[in-house]
């Protein structure tokens, strides 16, 4: 084990021939169309945009898991909250839905806000037999309060052209700004979060977090005031131009015609390279922030404590303050790799947070490219992402190859109708080839 860690440390050139290799299959994808590949540059542009998305996720849990060793699954929570940003912030508004509601709305979060922070100064100022008594009385009359702003407004708001839209709408400001108000929505959640489970031990935290994350994904379903819960918001503003209008565009039109590419291709091309440079700038903006991070007396401080907590809380160090720290930053990173996503798709659906999807799989991208790594969880985002969408397509090829000797049948159609399922089973083999070959990942931790 010794000789395998030290030839991992070694190795200076391994990272960048394994981001090399992930640009090959990259270049394949777009030039060569067989079997394996589909030799359309649109769908390797949209495979590398969703998958740079994912390492920004992965990069979030990297600094919880890589950094300080906390066990965060809910994931899925903390990247929808960060995706309504561009719902709340970039979205028109609807016309009278302030009106009707907006308004006692907004006082009834502040109501219920005060109410927990009252209830938190009662608790602790008080002692003796009214301790509990006062504490009742606040929660029972500050949650009477909350029910009676907050459920007619609510009503009146979802009544408000019901069948269009039913919600608040946005504020109409650029769709980029929303990115950052993304990460500040899951950085409060996960204060809040931190600040009660933060103190339990790493199997309860993590049964916490996976309780939280499905919570936070049932109140966006839930709640069609606040994004139209089931509905979908559609519509959501593009940081980057809409094919069509370049279709529209004399200019790219002739440009597009000396390349010698048809023009709907061209501008799906375009419109992909386009949100690939943004989606690029913030993932190594966010790669070097968190190097200089780590190689700091933060960072030294943060991976001491996670390898030997005991030792650090005995030399005076705030284990659970700096916990909290690295667990808020972390959640606002996955905050704005979903408001990142929601912004490409153009589309708010709560139904999509699937927790295997963004939670297990998220999980299997750090520890496949390296835990404690911020280069190597980059690097296992965008490749597993790649093979999870590509796996999709090559695992009825695969079945079909191995039941083509088979007689037609019960058991024949059994096997090509389960071929859809070869995705989990890849990412499985891929997890366990990786743990058995390489356990600290593909880039380990220096």
């Amino acid at each position: 084990m010794a000789t395998t860690r030290q030839a991992e440390r070694s190795s200076p050139w391994r990272a960048p021939i394994l981001f090399g290799v992930l640009a090959l299959l990259f270049v394949l994808e777009g030039t060569t169309r067989n079997a394996l590949f589909s030799g359309s540059w649109n769908t390797s542009l949209a495979i590398l945009n969703m998958g740079i998305i994912s390492a920004v996720m992965a990069l979030g849990l990297n600094m919880q898991w890589g950094y300080a060793g906390l066990f965060n699954s809910g994931v899925v929570g903390f990247l929808a909250i960060g995706g309504l940003a561009p719902v709340l912030i970039s979205v028109a508004p609807v016309e009278g839905s302030w009106s009707a509601g907006g308004m006692r709305v907004a006082v009834a979060l502040i109501v219920g806000l005060g109410t927990l922070f009252l209830a938190s100064y009662t608790w602790r100022k008080l002692r003796g037999t009214w301790r509990v008594p006062a504490l009742l009385a606040v929660l029972i009359i500050g949650f009477a309060l909350y029910r009676w702003l907050f459920d007619p407004a609510v009503m009146a708001i979802e009544a408000n052209q019901a069948a269009q839209y039913g919600n608040l709408g946005g504020l109409g400001l650029p769709v980029l700004l929303s990115w950052p108000v993304g990460a500040l929505f899951a950085a409060a959640a996960a204060w809040g979060v931190g600040k009660v489970a933060l103190g339990l031990r790493s199997d309860y935290l993590a049964i916490a977090t996976l309780g939280i994350g499905e919570i936070i994904v049932a109140v966006l379903k839930n709640e069609e005031w606040l994004a139209r819960g089931v509905k979908n918001v559609t519509s959501i503003p593009r940081p980057v131009p809409y094919e069509i209008q370049l279709q529209q565009d004399p200019e790219f039109v002739a440009r597009a015609a000396s390349w010698g590419v048809p023009l709907a291709e061209a501008s799906g091309i375009w419109v992909k390279l386009a949100y690939a440079g943004l989606f690029s700038v913030v993932l190594i903006a966010l790669i070097l922030l968190a190097e200089l991070s780590l190689k700091s007396p933060w960072g030294r401080m943060m991976r001491a404590i996670r390898d030997n907590e005991v030792a650090a809380d005995a030399m005076g160090k705030d284990v659970t303050g700096r916990h909290l720290q690295v667990f808020v930053i972390g959640c606002a990173v996955m905050g704005l790799a979903g408001a990142m996503m929601i912004t490409h798709d153009g589309l708010m659906a709560p139904t999509q947070y699937n927790p295997l999807r963004y939670t297990f799989l998220v999980w299997v991208m750090v520890v496949v490219g390296g835990s404690g790594n911020n280069w190597g969880a980059a690097l296992g985002g965008i490749l597993i992402w790649f093979l999870w969408t590509k796996a999709e397509s090559w695992g009825p090829q695969l079945i079909a190859l191995l039941t083509s000797p088979l007689p037609a049948g019960a058991l024949k159609q059994h096997l090509m109708e389960s071929a859809a399922h070869m995705r989990f089973i890849a990412m499985g083999a891929v997890l366990l080839l990786v743990l058995r070959f390489s356990p600290r990942g593909l880039v380990p931790e220096k």
